[in-house]
This record gives C-alpha cells, sequence and structure tokens, in this order.
C-alpha cells in the first residue's frame, strides 16, 4: 500500500494583499475555507512579529472556523507561546525570523537556543498542541530535534528550490531524503515545505517518509490566473500522481 501525502495551505498572503490597501478584504479566513473545500488537508497562517499579513484575529478566526486542522507557524518568543496557548491551534510550527526578510530564509537553529525551544514547547504540548520545528536538513538540527523530544518537524526545502543547475538541486535533493528517512528512523513525523511548486514538488512529493507538503505563496500566485480552487486541486493533483507512480 502506498503512503499517502497531505497538503497544507497556507494562506498568509491573501493576507498581503488585504493589508496592502488597509482594507477588509480579502479574508484569509475564507480563502482557507475554500481551500479546504477544494481538497486541502490543514491550513497554515503564519503570525510575525511585525504582523506585516496575518493578525491575531485572523488565527482566532481560523482556529473557530476552519473544519481542517490548523497549523500556526511563529517565533520562539513568550508572546507566541503565550497567544498559541489561549488560541489552541491543532499544530504549531516555530521558525526563525528576521524582522528584514521578506520571508523565512533558513530553519531554526534549534541546537542554539534548545532550551528555549524545549521550555516552549512543553508549555505547548501541555495545552494539547502538537509542535513541529522548522529545520535545515542537517544531521544536528535532527540530533537537537530528537533531545527536544517534537512529534513532528517539518524541513526547509528552500535551498532545493532555489538551487542554480541540476546538480546542485540534486545534491540538496540529497540531503532532505537523507534527513527525512532519519528522522522517521527517530520516530518523529516529517513534514515539508517552503518555496515549492507545481513544476519543482515531484521530486519532493515522491520522498516516501514525507507525509506533508505546506504550501503557499505558489498556491496564492496560481490562483490570480486559475483561481483558489484550481490552484489547490493543481497542487494536490500533482503531488498525488507522484506519490502514485513511485
Amino acid at each position: 500500500m502506498k503512503a499517502s501525502i497531505r497538503l497544507g495551505v497556507n494562506v498568509d498572503h491573501v493576507a498581503t494583499l488585504r493589508q496592502a490597501r488597509g482594507t477588509a478584504y480579502p479574508d484569509p479566513v475564507e480563502a482557507a475555507l475554500v481551500a479546504v473545500a477544494a481538497g486541502a488537508d490543514s491550513i497554515t497562517v503564519h503570525l510575525r512579529e511585525d504582523r506585516r499579513h496575518i493578525q491575531d484575529e485572523d488565527v482566532r478566526r481560523v482556529v473557530a472556523r476552519c473544519p481542517a486542522p490548523v497549523n500556526l507557524e511563529m517565533a520562539v518568543t513568550k508572546e507566541m507561546v503565550d497567544f498559541a496557548c489561549a488560541v489552541k491551534p491543532r499544530y504549531v510550527c516555530l521558525v526563525p525570523e528576521k524582522r528584514e526578510e521578506k520571508t523565512t530564509e533558513g530553519g531554526l537553529d534549534a541546537g542554539m537556543i534548545e532550551s528555549v525551544v524545549k521550555v516552549a514547547c512543553r508549555r505547548m504540548s501541555e495545552a494539547g498542541i502538537q509542535v513541529a520545528l522548522f529545520l535545515d536538513p542537517d544531521p544536528r538540527q535532527l540530533a537537537a530535534a530528537v533531545r527536544i523530544g517534537v512529534p513532528h518537524l517539518e524541513i526547509h526545502t528552500g535551498r532545493y528550490a532555489d538551487a542554480r543547475d541540476d546538480g546542485e538541486r540534486a545534491l540538496e535533493l540529497s540531503y532532505i531524503r537523507n534527513f527525512a528517512e532519519a528522522a522517521q528512523s527517530a520516530g518523529i513525523e516529517v513534514h515539508a515545505g517552503h518555496g515549492l511548486t507545481v513544476e519543482n514538488v515531484g521530486p519532493i512529493a515522491a520522498i516516501p517518509e514525507i507525509v506533508e507538503l505546506n504550501i503557499g505563496h505558489s498556491i496564492i500566485a496560481r490562483s490570480v490566473f486559475v483561481g483558489l480552487p484550481a490552484a489547490v486541486a493543481e497542487m494536490r493533483r500533482r503531488m498525488l500522481e507522484v506519490r502514485q507512480a513511485r
């Protein structure tokens, strides 16, 4: 029996469009409901410290209204941990954050701030939240994740997506594949995401240890031309075609 693969859709950039004009539309919560109806297995929102797109009330509303699990991406700060424990999304993914970056530029250095991450994970776990770490495919980061005891991790696929040529892309893919195998062997559920498009998602979706892909920007961008339901369905179809062909 072939392993399945889930699609989590990130709706941050619907909020980006709203914030550009300071209007009440388009509503990222409405986008979440449309995405789930089109086949998304979960919804991701990233509450950044500078609130550049998703707002606190967006998170509260999507957790309250979305029929699919909600994954809250956030930095490892007391403010964010307090907020997550109050709102209680199904999942939290801890990510690094720099105010000046346009998007998350790499994985969390879990080993460098291991004690802080461990305390945050314990608090959220006690609140009933399942926590993941967003990590580069580096064995040292996996070792830290094992010590911290997280049930899930998400592999940062940005360097694979941004590879300059086939050789570099193949090398980055090998790092991701080896990391996914090792994480699964350690008893951690493996997700992946960042920079994935319909054109480059295939080799990542083909890795059997990866059970979920979280994709946002390329789906929202594609929806400008074909509509959100079609963009979600197109990505899901491509993921499943590759997985079922293994």
